[in-house]
């Protein structure tokens, strides 16, 4: 690629985020202005797919909410997003979790990665 587009894309990489990966559930914290006042918003959910290299990196995070599945982008290198904590690992054989939309309930469970010590 460019290498001037590269410099310039890293003075707006973040250094402060955690790995996460697809089936690892996560609480994003997303800074929210409405006409004058800030305030932060939570969205808790598992990450169903990560798309994206470099400062264009993307999470889909996706929460059933009274029964109805909402799912949400988040750039993860935006300065709206304060912090992401990961709250469960969880263990999945494949890099997008699309499955999870047509299931509900307990069928949506996926297991949690045990680390080694």
């Amino acid at each position: 690629m460019n290498p001037i587009i590269d410099d310039l894309e890293k003075t707006y990489l973040r250094e402060n985020l955690p790995e996460c990966n697809p089936g690892d559930t996560v609480k994003v914290f997303v800074r929210i202005i409405e006409g004058n006042k800030e305030r932060t918003q939570a969205f808790e959910g598992t990450v169903i797919k990560k798309h994206g290299s470099g400062v264009n990196k993307t999470i889909t995070v996706r929460k059933v909410f009274q029964g109805v599945g909402v799912e949400r982008v988040f750039l993860l290198n935006s300065p709206r997003i304060e912090k992401i904590n990961v709250l469960r690992k969880g263990d999945v054989r494949r890099s997008k979790l699309y499955y999870l939309r047509e299931r509900s309930g307990k069928a949506t469970r996926i297991k949690e990665k045990i680390e080694k010590r």
